[in-house]
């Protein structure tokens, strides 16, 4: 484990609130939005008799912490963080957008930082983190929390203490009750480090004032190390464009690559020899009194940031997951885009949406060879083993799906990709669906989302009970078009049945729609194998004959799938929909 040049952890208090240092301390509490939109709140010592809770972000599961004022109005901020090539870092301080723009030369720190956790990691998997930074001879210990329903979305609460080693009880009122006993047991120690050289100035936009970091330096957790290479993008007043137009402009200059994965992150990673986490979205939670306007707001911000979760490991490619989850993404983000649709036209949308395919096809090829070499071939193989060849085919398989991924991190590092990104993170954060929608449709965004969600979704429906009419007769083509129109209205009812959350025939919809989205994303996997199996086992005589196998096993496995399908069609059409009138009695 990381050894530090700090002293050792001090031992665990079993009653922090009580800690006179608590009286002693100015903190500051960071709440971080979307793309690292923050509100910060300087808060002056107070004595133990006059602490009151501070204030939490929504669904933060944190005991609440001392603060006896709150500011009538804290300062909203906006946050975006690039990653860069480190031997480029000069050339994008002196791109002209920043050169010409900023006040002046600024300042230059060396920020050196270790970060704490227990043997078991029990601060990580709450959603924790605990960090002491050196900067000069000032050292500040920093505990950070993630919002359940929102990982853009923290807190953050600051400390001075004396050295690069941890004050326990400081960061005591901070940690949810249910898991202060357990750290009672366990040590704290130090995971890995960070050392970092950091050139801040202050850019001046008609838009707005924008502070800009560069960012320089490494991660190190025992024998091991990671660069860092990033400009960090602060709003400071005006708006949130001027960030993008930044970031763009940035963009002309040189690759760059938009990220929300923090340094902790990656450095915990680090330490254990892992690599990045993809995630599958997370529930959407809307409150049926939401606007249309509001809602378009939530579910685009939930896609963004699925999709930005997703990018390191499929960059990273070491976990199948990532690439899987980053196209499916790109689908939810392309049916929300279909869905704004609906309230006009919209030539943006059109030209994200395209974008978003385009991206989408790279990784397609990547993915595919991931399900043959992970699932379909090692199953086949097991059930044949009297059947030669399985080990070459896989061997061929392996250079095609090598292949699919350089082609699938040559999109990703185009910078075409970036600034799809970048446009689509500006145009999310400043609303820009509302600039499209012509001036006598600009009133539905302010009507309730539950009324525009009955007419899409039941519209939808109807499509999906149109193309699959007459079910047990439909051709290979036929399925592949039900499939499709089955697949939006998953991504329909994603979005808008959290509208309809307290009602026991959304969920039991959902999950119907979900079985017969999977048998008839089985049934096509097996046209997806038989395209790749085209031309694979040409390679040797050994290879042929696998290849052969595997068409032979799927073509008697299709029937099993059939009546499988057939179960799945009678039960989604037995279901009530939620949006009815009988549905909403239920």
């Amino acid at each position: 484990m990381l050894k530090s040049d700090a002293a050792p952890a001090p031992k665990t208090p079993s009653a922090p609130e009580t800690n006179p240092a608590l009286g002693n301390t100015k903190r500051t509490q960071l709440r971080t939005g979307f793309l690292g939109q923050r509100e910060e709140v300087s808060v002056e010592p107070a004595t133990a008799e006059e602490r009151t809770p501070i204030e939490q972000t929504p669904s933060q599961d944190v005991t609440p912490a001392p603060n006896p004022t709150q500011p009538a109005h804290p300062a909203g901020e906006i946050e975006l963080k690039l990653l860069v090539d480190a031997d480029r870092m000069a050339d994008f301080s002196a791109a002209p957008v920043i050169s010409a723009n900023a006040r002046n030369k600024g300042t230059r720190k060396r920020l050196k930082s270790v970060y704490y956790d227990t043997p078991e990691r029990a601060l990580r998997r709450a959603g924790l983190s605990l960090r002491v930074r050196q900067s000069g001879t000032r050292f500040v210990q920093t505990v950070k929390t993630e919002v359940a329903d929102d990982p853009l979305r923290r807190g953050e609460w600051e400390a001075s203490v004396p050295s690069l080693a941890p004050d326990f009880a400081l960061a005591m009122p901070f940690i949810p009750d249910k898991l202060r006993g357990h750290l009672d047991a366990q040590p704290l120690e130090a995971v890995f480090s960070a050392d970092v050289h950091r050139h801040t100035r202050i850019v001046d936009l008609p838009s707005g004032t924008v502070e800009v970091a560069f960012d320089q330096g490494g991660l190190s957790a025992g024998g091991r190390s990671m660069p860092v290479s990033e400009i960090e993008l602060e709003l400071k007043s005006g708006s949130p464009s001027a960030i993008y137009e930044i970031a763009l402009r940035l963009a002309e200059h040189g690759t760059v690559k938009p990220s929300i994965r923090s340094k902790s992150a990656r450095g915990f990673d680090l330490a254990g020899d892992l690599p990045p986490s993809a995630r599958r979205p997370r529930k959407l939670r809307l409150d049926p009194s939401v606007t249309l306007d509001e809602a378009f707001a939530t579910i685009l911000r939930a896609c963004f940031l699925h999709l930005l979760q997703s990018l390191p490991a499929a960059e990273d490619g070491r976990n199948p997951e990532g690439v899987h989850q980053l196209r499916v993404s790109l689908r939810r983000l392309r049916s929300a885009l279909d869905l704004m649709r609906s309230v006009g036209a919209l030539s943006h949308v059109d030209a994200l949406r395209s974008e978003a395919k385009w991206l989408a096809q790279g990784l397609s090829a990547a993915r595919d060879w991931d399900v043959f070499q992970l699932a379909t071939l090692p199953a086949i193989a097991k059930a044949c083993p009297s059947v030669a060849g399985f080990d070459a085919l896989g061997r061929v398989a392996a250079q095609r799906q090598a292949e699919a991924y350089r082609r699938a991190r040559n999109a990703l590092d185009d910078r075409r990709c970036a600034v799809f990104l970048i446009g689509l993170g500006g145009w999310i954060e400043t609303r820009g669906w509302r600039n499209g929608v012509a001036p006598e449709d600009l009133g539905r965004l302010a009507e309730p989302a539950v009324n525009f969600a009955q007419r899409v979704l039941s519209e939808q429906y109807a499509k999906v009970l149109k193309r699959g009419r007459r079910f047990k007769s439909l051709t290979v083509d036929e399925l592949h078009r039900l499939r499709l129109a089955t697949k939006r209205l998953r991504y329909l009812s994603e979005f808008l049945l959290p509208l309809y959350e307290d009602r026991k025939s959304a969920r039991k919809f959902a999950r119907r729609l979900a079985g017969l989205q999977e048998e008839l994303g089985v049934f096509n996997d097996m046209a997806v194998t038989a395209s790749l199996l085209d031309g694979l086992g040409s390679e040797d005589r050994d290879s042929a004959i696998a290849a052969a196998a595997i068409a032979g096993w799927q073509a008697r496995a299709s029937i099993g799938v059939q009546q499988g399908l057939q179960d799945s069609w009678r039960d989604f059409t037995a279901a009530r929909v939620p949006w009815s009138r009988q549905g909403q009695q239920s």
